[in-house]
């Protein structure tokens, strides 16, 4: 079983939930940027929830079935049809060889997933079928796809048709998007002017947005608390020696402008970091447009754990939703 990928779309790559356990040594764990969205994907289609499907950003690509599958499309609102037939997003449907899905213009979000009966099935790289361009590990010849691929598809079972996520399911950030943070190890170095200005002030994501990093702008700049730098860590004050850089983690070079680092940033380098984004607010980052409007807001560890166990929840309804 294929699909042969008729357009590819702006930017758009296999995932899965990614290849955790090389961090240190420098290979980020990758994956599904807005994981809710992914699992519920594989989910509608009878996949187990790891199974590698398609992630594409503003656009969609154009598929050619070569077999019999069932397919759901989830993440990002946008009209999508089968030979012409309009279909629903999250919601599973059949496709027979030949048919085609084509998709038209966002109007929510900014990435969708593409799941598939079986689930896409290249050669996994350090474990994981999840393209990293950087390092050209992992989707089609470690890269993305390109119009004329073919793409293997896994043994799956054709699930009924129409199965669907309940709304109430399907998350969205909200407007303007509320990210919450959790303060960290550099905080200490902004002056207390500016640890208030950056969850007072407004920000927008900037275009640079992809899956190392969002950079959001229109916040005041930071000020530093003065000391002598360390040796080596270079004359700015947004300057550390080095330092590692968890998943979320919020770095601010030459405290202008915040950059979250996402599935395949890096693991460390010698920009400080003011704290990070929680866990359960990061798939919301993968649904944001450059120039989306964004309010960061400050919590403490027990609210970050809470948020988790809800996001937790929320997915387990979504798996007993489709039993």
């Amino acid at each position: 079983m294929t699909l042969e990928i008729i357009k590819p779309g702006l930017a758009t790559t296999i995932q899965d939930l990614g290849r955790p356990g090389y961090f240190h040594l420098g290979i980020p764990e990758g994956g599904a940027m807005d994981r809710l969205s992914f699992r519920a994907a594989n989910l509608l289609v009878g996949n187990d929830e790891t199974a590698a499907g398609l992630e594409a950003v503003f656009m969609g690509p154009e598929i050619k079935f070569g077999a019999e599958m069932s397919v759901a499309v989830t993440g990002a609102e946008i009209p999508m049809t089968l030979d012409g037939e309009p279909r629903e997003t999250w919601t599973s449907f059949s496709v027979k060889p030949g048919q085609v899905l084509s998709f038209g213009f966002l109007k929510t979000g900014a990435r969708i997933y593409i799941a598939v009966s079986g689930g896409i099935d290249t050669e996994p790289a350090l474990g994981s079928r999840s393209t990293y361009p950087i390092g050209a590990l992992g989707g089609f010849e470690g890269r993305a796809i390109a119009a004329g691929d073919v793409l293997p598809v896994g043994e799956g079972t054709v699930v009924t048709e129409g199965r669907g996520v309940p709304d109430a399911l399907r998350r969205r950030p909200d407007t303007p998007a509320v990210l919450r943070v959790l303060t960290g190890l550099y905080w200490h170095r902004l002056t207390e002017k500016s640890q208030k200005a950056f969850f007072d002030d407004d920000w927008v994501v900037a275009p640079e947005a992809d899956r190392m990093g969002y950079r959001f702008r229109g916040g005041q700049p930071m000020e530093f608390v003065n000391r002598p730098q360390p040796f080596g860590a270079g004359s700015d004050p947004s300057n550390i020696v080095d330092g590692c850089y968890s998943y979320g983690s919020i770095q601010v070079p030459g405290g202008l402008e915040p950059i979250v680092l996402h599935r395949d940033a890096v693991s460390g380098g010698g920009y400080f970091t003011l704290g990070a984004v929680i866990s359960a607010d990061m798939d919301l980052i993968g649904q944001l447009q450059p120039n989306t409007p964004v309010k960061f807001k400050r919590v403490e560890m027990d609210e970050a754990l809470a948020a988790r166990s809800e996001r937790k929840s929320m997915i387990e309804e979504i798996r007993q939703s489709l039993l």
